[in-house]
């Protein structure tokens, strides 16, 4: 009986002595990890967001900005295929409203200073993906150097029913 105790007792110290080696190694793991953003905090403080909106009137209206930029990261939100006043243009004809998205998206870019060769990431989303894939070939005129990283994604319907492509992307500004 006395050896089951011990026995019991040896297991029951070496498990609590292997859980608290755990415990250390990730109360020093969440020290580093801590250590590492509050540096990232304190860069981030040093680069206030920069937001620009390509049509004020609309994107106030619709509660969102184009583009924000910080420190070397800009986020643009989708571009769809609209005139000045928000209106659809080119209802019907995706390939157009895809060339109207990316002209949208040079003139953000631009703002920034920046070409299509600075983005890393570019995200489409369409109600016709079969159609986008006949036509997806154009993108080679706007990516001459490399292409980015991305998802094409097929969706049941964008913000308006005329709407039939949106593109979003990421860029890496270098200074």
């Amino acid at each position: 009986m006395k050896t089951t105790k011990l026995v019991s007792l040896g297991l029951a110290l070496a498990a609590a002595t292997s859980f608290s080696s755990c415990n250390e190694k990730t109360t020093a793991e969440t020290n580093e990890h801590s250590e590492t953003a509050e540096q990232h905090d304190t860069n981030a403080e040093h680069a206030a967001p920069e937001y620009f909106l390509l049509r004020p009137e609309v994107e106030k209206a619709y509660g969102y900005s184009h583009a924000v930029k910080i420190g070397s990261a800009i986020k643009i939100s989708g571009a769809v295929s609209m005139d000045d006043a928000g209106n659809p243009t080119a209802v019907g004809n995706l390939e157009q409203q895809m060339k109207n998205c990316y002209s949208d998206l040079e003139k953000v870019l631009q703002h920034y200073g920046c070409t299509f060769d600075d983005v890393i990431v570019e995200n489409v989303f369409t109600t016709d993906m079969p159609k986008f894939l006949e036509v997806a070939g154009y993108r080679t005129e706007i990516y001459k150097k490399q292409f980015p990283t991305g998802s094409w994604l097929g969706v049941k319907e964008l913000a308006l029913p005329e709407f039939m492509i949106e593109i979003e992307l990421e860029v890496h500004k270098t200074e």
